[in-house]
């Protein structure tokens, strides 16, 4: 069965471990749609059968964080899992940057470089020049300070490391980091039962296809567009999603086809 199944991850697992446990449950192909660290807990997108195909889509959506930040430490790692280091400097600005903003990739994450994944160097000690990324900050709340914690409300573009974002304030990591929300998904609504993909893209603009578009289409083939926004769409017919596909020129072409379907 084809299905996007809400996770919500507890400290300690990485995602992958998620990904396994799901995986060796239910015997079908398994993956997510964008990684927590081990130390994090809440919302892992975790995507099974043909949905796997469909991670592009999960992945580009925004992220929502509750942080804890610890004030007047440093780590290694900005995270607990560094080397800690007590400064006692409490910084006196706690604002954090919003809007577009540049980041330097940690030397902890999984982005690969030179073909191997940053994080694997950093256990063998190495230390480089990581890749910048320009990621948003749509919102930084400050939702709670005391004595020497803070916590934030995070809202923010996929691929923003919000470790990073709280070193921002100097003497400072991050000592707990929550997902709350992908998108329109919510850990809140993690009880175990996958959503059918049909539920799954329904942040997706939506073109009804007849029976014979959706015979094109389910062979990859396109169909005239009308007044369809660029991004991508999902093309339907009777109720099934058929395919994700998006405008070009004149036409909607199929990245994603999902569904077999009938000849009329």
């Amino acid at each position: 069965m084809a299905g996007v199944l809400l996770v919500d991850k507890p400290a300690g697992s990485t995602s992958h471990d998620v990904v396994e446990r799901v995986r060796d449950q239910r015997g079908q192909k398994t993956g997510h749609a964008g990684t927590l660290d081990p130390f994090a807990t809440g919302l892992l997108v975790v995507l099974l059968g043909r949905a796997t195909r469909l991670q592009r889509y999960f992945l580009a959506l925004p992220k929502t964080y509750r942080a804890t930040a610890k004030l007047g430490w440093r780590s290694t790692t900005g995270d607990p899992h560094g080397e800690l280091s007590h400064t006692g400097a409490v910084p006196k600005e706690l604002e954090l940057p919003t809007g577009r903003i540049r980041q330097r990739v940690p030397m902890t994450s999984a982005v690969k470089v030179g073909g191997e994944r940053l994080y694997r160097r950093a256990h063998r000690g190495e230390r480089i020049q990581t890749p910048e990324r320009e990621v948003e900050v749509y919102a930084a709340r400050l939702l709670r300070f005391e004595g020497d914690s803070v916590e934030y409300e995070i809202e923010c573009s996929s691929g923003t490391y919000v470790r990073t974002l709280v070193e921002t304030l100097g003497d400072a990591y991050c000592e707990r980091l929550r997902r709350t929300a992908v998108g329109p998904f919510r850990v809140e609504a993690a009880n175990g039962e996958p959503l059918a993909v049909e539920a799954a893209l329904s942040f997706l603009p939506e073109r009804a296809l007849d029976a014979v578009e959706a015979e094109r289409v389910a062979h990859g083939g396109s169909v005239p567009a009308a007044d369809e926004p660029t991004g991508p769409l999902r093309l339907t017919h009777g109720g099934l999603v058929v395919a994700v596909a998006r405008r070009r020129d004149a036409a909607l072409r199929p990245e994603v086809v999902l569904a077999d379907v009938t000849p009329p």
